[in-house]
């Protein structure tokens, strides 16, 4: 099921872009791949393979690799290549509390310390052009994201913008079921319904607007994972 959401075809990086370009555009798409789990959750990987699938060299293959490393979403096995982690329940329950926590201080603050205009910027996520949902993943994290940059707490913005990079692939899989127009529609609106609270500087009524956005959002993921061979 989730296989057919990302259009996996070859990519076409072209060497002339420079190495910075060759580099990032492998990441973006063995990541893509992740959260669409076309590369599945527990599944091993290796660089060669990797590397003939995007047509490039090994080195920004395992730069990709080591990237999200990082970001937990892939497990290196010395000499053995990587795994590509399984999605943690008890992780994500976790992320979820932290989320909320962090996100809820991040939409009040913003109330009080963003200035008109930065409230205003908020207009731009008002709507999203591309229904394919790897492209409305990036635009709800991007969001979110933005919403924490403006706090005006720059180290609270930045762990929560850590903790919300880490929700893509749970993000995907939540809305997996869901028809890409509908899954745009539905959520855009609640995203509005936040921007015209925040646009208000009304504390209470964005503070409770995300605990709901979040919490559906909780729900959805956890009715999906019951029902998918994704975990651990």
């Amino acid at each position: 099921m989730l296989n057919n959401l990302i259009d996996n075809t070859d990519v076409n990086i072209k060497l002339g872009n420079g190495s910075g370009l060759i580099r990032d555009g492998v990441y973006e798409k063995i990541r893509a791949d992740i959260l669409a789990c076309v590369l599945s959750p527990g599944s091993r990987i290796f660089e060669n393979e990797l590397a003939k699938r995007y047509n490039v060299s090994k080195s920004p293959v395992r730069d990709a690799l080591l990237r999200m490393q990082e970001q937990g979403l892939i497990e290196v096995l010395p000499r053995k290549g990587y795994l590509v982690r399984p999605i943690s329940i008890g992780d994500a329950y976790d992320l979820y509390e932290m989320r909320l926590l962090l996100e809820k201080s991040s939409i009040r603050r913003a109330c009080d310390e963003a200035s008109d205009e930065d409230l205003a910027s908020l207009d731009y996520y008002r709507s999203v052009d591309n229904s394919n949902l790897a492209h409305w993943v990036m635009y709800n994290r991007n969001f979110h994201r933005k919403i924490a940059q403006l706090s005006g707490n720059t180290r609270m913005a930045k762990i929560t913008a850590e903790v919300i990079d880490q929700f893509d692939r749970l993000t995907f899989v939540g809305v997996s079921n869901a028809p890409s127009d509908v899954v745009s529609e539905k959520f855009v609106s609640e995203h509005c319904e936040v921007i015209d609270a925040l646009q208000a500087r009304d504390r209470a009524k964005a503070s409770s607007l995300i605990t709901k956005h979040i919490t559906k959002s909780k729900k959805r993921l956890f009715s999906v994972l019951g029902n998918q061979p994704i975990i651990e």
